[in-house]
């Protein structure tokens, strides 16, 4: 970052598009996995396309490593810049340019806040779906490059599924134009391979997106269990059932101390040792229907209380809870390790069961909450970075967690990403042969793989596919991994 280029970079974004002096760094040295820190040279913040895809070419040619942010709320050291460089933060993109009714979609660029989406939206009798927890403060553009998930998208699906277009800044600066949604396209699916990338293809500007229509009737229920078990073969008994509510969270004992000791308090009984949260959306005969299937399993599973939202306000202080109970957990302790990871909802319980007795080997406190339609498990390890001891076990649980689940037919994440956190993952969950795949599309989207280094693909496998090029791959390539 010599002198040239930060007045050149100055000259595109003025002096409020960029931060450079050691304590304005501070915030940016990492997202909310704040136990892996690293501070970046400088961070700049576009306001327009056109300005970030300037930057983007002087960072090119200057051979800058560039790692894209959106709201920071991510949880796996997605927006961590391991290998300093510069931070470019959409923040300052916030507009929402077209709010289309007819065509039930929207146009927003990437730093709008997925919430501020749906209240564009609203008048419309619209809303746009994918509701991470964090929705109050994470961007859309932060959704497209973690494929967000959250608790209505067992009914709705997670962000890949409502993304109709994107702008995108590659990483030489030259911007692919995808904005316009294709009904019928042809070729190679270039939106949906972005989307979950991590920033590691390039920078999302601008995002056409989906919108839903508001249901005519949304019924909330709260279901009160005297353990765990109960709540999670509830879910299991939904789902064999073919229920379709929209979305299914369970909260254990210590959540619920949490939030209701907290500004999110919602009316959750804290002597509980488990609540269902369950959600229901469509026709008032439709949610009639389910409501009566619903509820004769959560009594026949042993519910012990069960309530309905008697309204919008209710119900609105239910989810609240729900959302805020990972800010809650500060109450508990000073920092919070969220995991991620899904397994097959039928085994929710064993699992459940297991991450609590790994914590409980390593003498750690566990609150679980989770998207238990999904079988998305969210095992919260409370700890206190300062005890280097207590870190080293939180890894640990980590690590054995992630083993557990893939080991019993899941997956590494379900709405995280793999970021920073899960990289030795990786090689649990993929074949080499599969690994090497996936760095040949990086390679063809970054070849110089300045975007985002150092996350979602282990550097050794990628390092591989450099030295031992497919036949057919130019020679240019060979001598890159050669030179690597």
């Amino acid at each position: 970052m010599d002198a040239a280029l930060i007045a050149a970079l100055r000259n595109v974004l003025g002096e409020a598009g960029l931060v450079g002096s050691g304590s304005r760094l501070v915030p940016y040295e990492s997202d909310g996995l704040a136990m892996l820190r690293h501070t970046p040279e400088m961070v700049l913040l576009p306001r327009t396309t056109a300005e970030a895809a300037h930057s983007m070419r002087l960072l090119a040619e200057a051979g800058v490593p560039v790692v894209g942010r959106g709201a920071g709320t991510g949880l796996s050291g997605g927006a961590t810049p391991v290998e300093g460089g510069v931070v470019i933060s959409l923040a300052r993109m916030r507009d929402v340019l077209e709010v289309d009714p007819a065509g039930r979609l929207a146009r927003v660029q990437a730093g709008v806040v997925n919430a501020d989406l749906t209240r564009a939206a609203a008048p419309h009798g619209l809303f746009y779906a994918p509701d991470p927890s964090s929705q109050m403060a994470c961007t859309i553009g932060g959704n497209v490059a973690e494929n967000s998930g959250g608790p209505h998208c067992f009914m709705h699906g997670s962000t890949t599924r409502h993304i109709l277009g994107l702008v995108i800044v590659c990483a030489d600066g030259e911007v692919l134009d995808l904005s316009e949604p294709q009904p019928d396209p042809s070729g190679y699916d270039l939106i949906g391979s972005f989307v979950g990338s991590e920033g590691t293809l390039g920078l999302v500007t601008e995002v056409t997106v989906k919108l839903t229509r508001v249901p005519p009737v949304t019924e909330t229920l709260l279901a009160v269990f005297p353990g765990l078990d109960g709540a999670c073969d509830s879910v299991s008994d939904m789902i064999a059932a073919r229920l379709e509510p929209s979305a299914l969270e369970i909260l254990d004992r210590l959540t619920i101390q949490a939030v209701e000791a907290s500004v999110f308090a919602a009316g959750y009984p804290k002597t509980a040792e488990a609540v269902l949260l369950v959600e229901l959306e469509g026709s008032a005969l439709e949610v009639d229907v389910t409501s009566k299937d619903v509820l004769a399993i959560l009594e026949q599973r042993g519910a012990i209380e069960l309530r309905k939202a008697r309204d919008p306000l209710e119900r609105r202080k239910l989810w609240a809870g729900r959302k805020g109970a990972f800010g809650a957990m500060g109450r508990i302790a000073p920092d919070l390790y969220v995991a991620d990871a899904v397994v097959p909802r039928t085994k929710l319980r064993r699992m459940v069961a297991r991450t609590a007795e790994i914590c409980r080997e390593r003498n750690l406190r566990l609150a679980t909450v989770f998207h238990a339609g999904d079988g998305n498990l969210h095992p919260n390890i409370c700890y206190d970075r300062r005890d280097l001891d207590e870190v080293k076990r939180v890894l640990e649980a980590g690590r054995m967690i992630l083993q557990e689940c893939i080991a019993a037919g899941g997956s590494l994440t379900g709405e995280h990403g793999v970021g920073l956190e899960k990289l030795e993952g990786m090689d649990m969950l993929f074949k080499q042969a599969d690994l090497a795949t996936m760095c040949r599309m990086r390679d063809a989207w970054d070849p110089e793989r300045r975007m985002n280094p150092g996350k979602l693909l282990p550097v050794r496998a990628c390092r591989e596919v450099r030295t031992n090029p497919l036949p057919g791959v130019e020679a240019r390539d060979a001598a890159a991994g050669a030179e690597s």
